[in-house]
């Protein structure tokens, strides 16, 4: 039987050509935008019916080489071929139509209408031809959701729901289109181990179909459980495409890398200080409650749970950008009051958000703006930006996290999604910060550019740091922190250090299991 979901929602299923046949074949394709070249001389073939892995650093040219498949880029030189003949996309709605659908890493989505309205966005159901059929657009938004693993009400606005269940909705949006080639872009990075499962299930009964799916992603375990083959970009260019079962992991980091990275997690032990914060009893009601716990100066202090459990709420609440019920927090042993951001980050508290997009970085601004303005009234007390003092922060912070900018005056938005990532971190690195909430700190970033994270988390650790460390990656729960609190339904349900930390005890202890059974 196949998916319920594919079969109700029209996603082709006609005959499946032999496994060889090529679906999709783009050839020396050539992609440049002013003072950069994006992609040179790339190639791409995808076969019906395969989950083909497209993986490379940030800036490898993998996004670009979506967005011209996709209809959005043009290319400057090569040819794509659409099973075996030329073919011209000229805009999304022409890729659609050809059979060609898309999730995008960044969300594209409305946040003011529903999460059917999103889904069914441009290809509404209608009545007569033009009235738009509510209950039947609902309906199969319903039962799609519900394929997905989710029991999310389709009227409800999308913009109330987690990053996660974006994500979730934004694939099943992809899903309810008529395609023979869907490309997920990291579709998981904002997902659970549970909820990672079950879309790979639904991507293997969309295989079976002959479906075929370009998976892009920079959890490489996934390239291993999910993909068929693997193509390799470095550089914009073109450097290899392998079956899976013929490569291991280290092969195929130092393909996309050129060279091999030795210690995924530079893990250093770093003799933890005095208590530098300290959480007793924070609550807000129907999101979390009762949860207390302490951050030395020089810890690593990591918090996973289930998407629903509250752990990032939690950071939100202690940043002062939620509010709280009751509770209390304590700086240095000093009790404080935090109802803002600003007054965060005054007593000396960062937060790198897990949507830098959407609330880290101000995209239409340069590196420089955004990684400034935590202390521009330190630049300017007066009317004027010392611009001499500004210019000299900048080319340190650029220096000392090796950020790949053109130059400070480059807008984040065209920086790569590690790029953007060191540049929310720099930001608060100005502030001189004591605390530093970091969630999902290696989100939709490269192997490359996640071991530089880990680094530099170390290396402030050594400089005092008190870091709190929320993530859904539990490689890097285990690897990174000293010790681990585990959340579920708004509460901490177990704590472990590090040398006694495993994948099953803390997966039962997020699943809301007593400890006796851990």
């Amino acid at each position: 039987m196949g998916h319920p979901a594919i079969e109700s929602l029209g996603v082709m299923t006609t005959q499946t050509p032999p496994a060889d046949a090529p679906l999709l074949q783009m050839q020396g394709i050539d992609k440049s935008f002013p003072g950069v070249q994006a992609l040179h001389d790339v190639a791409l073939q995808v076969r019906v019916g395969e989950v083909h892995a497209l993986v490379g650093e940030n800036g490898a040219g993998k996004s670009t080489l979506m967005r011209i498949l996709g209809g959005v880029h043009q290319r400057d030189r090569g040819e794509i071929l659409w099973h075996g003949r030329p073919l011209e996309i000229r805009s999304p709605l022409e890729a659609r139509a050809h059979g060609i659908s898309i999730i995008h890493q960044e969300l594209n989505q409305v946040p003011g209408l529903s999460v059917a309205e999103n889904i069914f966005l441009g290809r509404e159901p209608r009545r007569a031809l033009v009235w738009v059929d509510w209950t039947q657009m609902r309906l199969r938004a319903t039962r799609l959701l519900a394929d997905l693993g989710l029991s999310i009400d389709p009227r409800r606005r999308l913009g109330t729901l987690s990053v996660a269940e974006q994500q979730l909705v934004e694939i099943a949006k992809a899903l309810s289109s008529e395609a023979e080639l869907v490309i997920m872009d990291e579709p998981t990075a904002a997902l659970t181990i549970e909820e990672t499962q079950r879309l790979f299930g639904f991507i293997r009964d969309l295989r079976t179909r002959g479906v075929a799916i370009i998976y892009i992603t920079h959890r490489l375990e996934e390239v291993f459980s999910i993909a068929d083959r693997v193509t390799v970009l470095r550089d914009g260019q073109y450097v290899s495409t392998t079956a899976v079962a013929d490569m291991t992991l280290d092969e195929l980091i130092r393909l996309m890398v050129g060279r091999r990275l030795t210690e995924k997690f530079p893990k250093e032990t770093v003799a933890p200080g005095e208590a530098v914060l300290e959480v007793r009893g924070l609550t807000r009601a129907g999101v979390f409650e009762d949860v207390s716990f302490v951050v030395h100066h020089g810890e690593i202090l990591g918090i996973a749970g289930l998407i629903g459990s509250g752990k990032t709420e939690v950071a939100h609440a202690v940043f002062g950008a939620d509010p709280i019920d009751r509770g209390e927090i304590y700086l240095d042993g000093r009790r404080v009051a935090i109802p803002s951001p600003s007054a965060a980050i005054a007593l000396g508290i960062g937060l790198v958000t897990e949507d830098r997009k959407r609330l880290g970085l101000i995209l239409q601004m340069s590196v420089r703006a955004n990684i400034t303005l935590p202390v521009i009234r330190t630049l300017a007390p007066a009317v004027f930006i010392r611009r001499r003092r500004e210019q000299a922060l900048v080319a340190q912070a650029i220096r000392d996290l090796h950020m790949a900018v053109t130059s400070p005056e480059q807008l984040a938005r065209n920086l790569s999604g590690g790029t953007q990532q060191k540049a929310v971190v720099a930001k608060w690195l100005q502030t001189h910060a004591r605390v530093l909430l970091l969630a999902e700190p290696t989100r939709g970033i490269d192997v490359g550019a996640k071991v530089e994270m880990y680094r530099l988390m170390v290396d402030l650790a050594r400089r005092g740091v008190g870091i709190v460390m929320i993530s859904s990656e539990m490689p890097e729960i285990l690897g990174m922190s000293d010790r681990i609190l585990v959340m579920h339904d708004g509460r901490i349900t177990a704590e472990f250090p590090r040398e006694r930390a495993t994948q099953e005890a803390i997966l039962a202890s997020a699943s809301g299991r007593p400890p006796s059974a851990v």
